[in-house]
């Protein structure tokens, strides 16, 4: 059982990593085009797109700069 555990926590983190968000977004991408393909869409562009998407709102998350709130006031 020891191995079924790290197996998935493996896959997990592999997958999602450091931000969910990226995770899902290509997730989303994926599922997206494939139902647009169902449909005789040729959504072959769709998921690079949803990639850059994806990953500039990561690097902008990471970038932002943080507000430095002073924990003692006077």
């Amino acid at each position: 059982m020891r191995y079924v555990i790290g197996f998935a926590r493996f896959w997990y983190e592999f997958i999602v990593g450091d931000d969910w968000r990226v995770a899902l977004g290509v997730a989303a991408g994926l599922a997206l085009t494939a139902v647009l393909t169902q449909d005789g869409v040729a959504a072959w562009w769709l998921l690079p797109v949803a990639v850059a998407v994806t990953l500039f709102g990561s690097l902008r998350r990471a970038t932002r700069p943080r507000s430095h709130r002073t924990a003692s006031r006077p």
